[in-house]
Formats: structure tokens, C-alpha cells, sequence
């Protein structure tokens, strides 16, 4: 397990703490509506960190082709339909372009700066010419509206437990997720970033905010500077 990060409950879990069998259940939310408005139809797309495909296989029926990143074997056995690599993202260097890179489940609060810059060099590298970067944020009380839980119409529940501070700006968040008939909780760290800090990280990069595509900036189409 990396150092910061911890998961328990039933089934595989990644060197992240996420378990491989909670992520095959959680439903598929608003998502694939949010990217598909934001790019061209049929876009050939990179998605990283995809899990076991809950974006993914929505992706596929509306048309995209996929390759799809995850560090994890065991999440991306889950996935079909897609071209499949097992890779860190922060070293992934395919010598391809596409017309979308995707980074989403919050990925950019990574809590070691360097991993997040890899990251967001990594969109840069691998997205195409007229291209764009989609990334999901963190919502903006997402480390300070605390406890807090959310009851999915599906029947399980979300909690937020915790976010304590270890230093240099980054913090352990808690999460807990429970099921009728099972229990998964998952320790990792994430650094807060502002609305200034974000865009600040993307400039560093090679990369500007096109637009956020959604009413409280959670998800954001960049584009590379000079686009």
C-alpha cells in the first residue's frame, strides 16, 4: 500500500486504498452527459485512471473510442470494450495523440506535487492539436463541509468522515461507503486547491482553463496554451 493510503473491506485493493469490488458497484452519475457536451462526437479519447470502467463503458456506448489507464490490473480486468494499459499515469508516455485526455476522480489534488505535475504533463504531452484536457476537481467545501453523507437512491450510503491535516497543505481524508451487505472505507491524501491555484497548476503545464463546465467548477475543459 503507498504510504498515506489504506483501504479495507471485501475484494482486491490498489496501492491507492480503493477497493476493486466498490467501485464495480457504484452507479454511474452525470458524467458522461457533462463530457459528451464538451467534446466532438466519436472523439477518440484517453482516459486516466479509468477503474473498472464505471465512465468508460457509458463512453463506449455513445460512440467514443477509448484507451483506458489505470495502474491497477485487477480494475482494469473489469473493463471491456476498450484498449486496456496498465500504467502509472505520471509515467505514461505512449507517443500518441488524441483528441481528448481525461483525468478525472479528482486526481489533480494528488497529495505529492510531483505526481501532480507529471500528471497534468502527461495531458499535455498526449493531447492532440485542437484538442482538449477534461479534469474533475473537488468541490470547493469538499475538506471543510465535514462530516457529512450522502444517501444514493441505489441504497447505499457515502460518508465523508475526515480531513486532517499532515502538512505542506496536504491533507488524510476518511471516506466510508456502506452497502446492505458490506462495508468499505478508504484512507488517502489530497491537497486543496483554490480556483487560483488550479488554473496556476495548469499554466505550469502548458495548459488554460477553456471553460469549466459545470455551475460549481468541479468539471473543467482546458485546452494547451496558445490553442
Amino acid at each position: 500500500m503507498r504510504d498515506g493510503y489504506e483501504g479495507t473491506g471485501p475484494g482486491a485493493i490498489t496501492p491507492d486504498g480503493c477497493a476493486v469490488e466498490l467501485y464495480a458497484r457504484l452507479p454511474v452519475g452525470d458524467e458522461p452527459d457533462i463530457i459528451t457536451a464538451a467534446v466532438p462526437a466519436g472523439a477518440h479519447m484517453l482516459e486516466l485512471g479509468c477503474g473498472v470502467g464505471r465512465m468508460t463503458h457509458p463512453l463506449l456506448e455513445r460512440g467514443f473510442t477509448v484507451t483506458a489507464v489505470d495502474e491497477s490490473a485487477e480494475m482494469l480486468e473489469r473493463v471491456h470494450g476498450a484498449r486496456t494499459i496498465c500504467s502509472p499515469i505520471e509515467t505514461l508516455d505512449l507517443g500518441e495523440k488524441f483528441d481528448v485526455v481525461m483525468l478525472a476522480s479528482f486526481l489533480v489534488h494528488s497529495g505529492d506535487l510531483e505526481v501532480r505535475r507529471r500528471m497534468l504533463d502527461v495531458c499535455r504531452s498526449h493531447v492532440a492539436d485542437g484538442g482538449c484536457v477534461l479534469i474533475q476537481r473537488e468541490g470547493e467545501d469538499y475538506h471543510t463541509n465535514l462530516p457529512r453523507e450522502r444517501v444514493d437512491p441505489s441504497g447505499f450510503t457515502i460518508r465523508m468522515l475526515s480531513a486532517e491535516p499532515v502538512g505542506d497543505g496536504v491533507n488524510s481524508v476518511r471516506a466510508e461507503y456502506v452497502f446492505p451487505d458490506a462495508v468499505w472505507t478508504q484512507t488517502f491524501l489530497a491537497r486543496p486547491l483554490t480556483k487560483e491555484e488550479f488554473e496556476e497548476a495548469l499554466g505550469e503545464a502548458g495548459l488554460k482553463v477553456d471553460r469549466y463546465l459545470t455551475e460549481d467548477r468541479v468539471w473543467v475543459r482546458a485546452v494547451p496554451v496558445g490553442a
